[in-house]
C-alpha cells in the first residue's frame, strides 16, 4: 500500500484539516508551508525584554515567520491542541533556518556549537507529550555542521507563559531559570545558540541568557520558527549575511 493511499484511508477513520487553515485532508498545507519558508529575519527588535539599557546590542534573534494568522493557530495547535503531526515540519523548518543562518554565528573554525532549547516546566511537558522546544532544537542541529544538542536549562518552578503580559513574565520567570549543575561544565568557556518556539515579550531569552551567561557560557543568539509582532510597528527586517 502506498503512502497516498495509506493517508487517504486513514483521512475516512479520523478526519484531518490543515493546522494553519483548516484545508481537508492534510495536517499542513502548501499555502501555509510557504510562511515558513523565507529567509530568516532578525526580530530582536521587538522584543523590549532584550534590551540591556546601557547601549549595549540585544540578544540577535532570527525568526522564520510572523506569529499572526495560520502560523498562530498552527503553533497553538501544535502546543496546546494535541497536534504532535506538526512537529517533524516544524524541526525540518527550523533546520532550514539553521542552515541559513549558520554563517552569522561567531565560531572559530572547528569549534563546536551547543544548541540550547529554552526550557518547559514539566507540567507543560507532561501536557504535550514531549518536550516540544527541543525538538526544534534537534532540527538546529541538523542543520547547522558542528553542532551538538545540550538540553542543560530547566525551570524550577512557575507557571505558563500563555495569556502573560510584559511585566508577568518576567516575573513568571525570575530567578527560575537555571542551567542544571552537570550542565555548567558542559557550557562553560563554549558558544551557544538558543533556540525557542516563539519570540513574544523576550522574558524568556532573557532569564536563558543570564543563566547561561552566569555559568560561563559566550550566548551568540537565538532561533526561534515564529516571532509576535508588536502592535503598530514595522515589521524589523535585517537579511541573512551569508559568508
Amino acid at each position: 500500500m502506498g503512502p497516498d493511499l495509506a493517508r487517504a484511508l486513514l483521512g475516512l477513520v479520523l478526519p484531518v484539516a490543515c493546522a494553519g487553515c483548516d484545508a481537508d485532508d492534510v495536517p499542513w498545507c502548501d499555502a501555509c508551508a510557504r510562511l515558513l519558508s523565507v529567509v530568516p529575519w532578525r526580530c530582536e527588535q521587538r522584543a523590549g525584554r532584550l534590551d540591556h539599557l546601557d547601549g549595549r546590542a540585544p540578544l540577535p534573534v532570527w525568526t522564520s515567520a510572523d506569529c499572526v494568522g495560520p502560523v498562530r493557530r498552527a503553533v497553538v495547535a501544535w502546543k496546546d491542541r494535541g497536534r504532535a503531526d506538526l512537529t517533524p515540519t516544524f524541526r525540518s523548518a527550523l533546520a532550514d533556518a539553521a542552515r541559513a543562518t549558520a554563517a552569522t554565528w561567531p565560531r572559530r573554525p572547528g569549534e563546536v556549537l551547543l544548541v540550547v532549547p529554552a526550557p518547559s516546566t514539566a507540567a507543560a511537558r507532561r501536557h504535550r507529550g514531549a518536550d516540544l522546544v527541543g525538538e526544534l532544537a534537534r532540527g538546529v542541529v541538523e542543520g547547522t555542521t558542528g553542532a551538538r544538542l545540550a538540553p542543560v536549562l530547566a525551570r524550577r518552578r512557575g507557571g505558563d507563559q500563555v495569556g502573560l503580559g510584559v511585566r508577568e513574565r518576567a516575573r513568571n520567570l525570575h530567578g527560575q531559570v537555571v542551567v542544571r549543575a552537570r550542565g555548567r561544565r558542559v557550557v562553560e568557556g563554549n558558544r551557544v545558540l538558543l533556540v525557542d518556539d516563539v519570540l513574544t515579550t523576550g522574558a524568556t531569552l532573557a532569564a536563558c541568557t543570564a543563566a547561561l551567561r552566569d555559568a560561563g557560557a559566550d550566548v551568540v543568539g537565538c532561533l526561534t520558527l515564529a516571532s509576535t509582532p508588536v502592535p503598530g510597528a514595522t515589521r524589523p527586517r535585517t537579511p541573512v549575511a551569508l559568508g
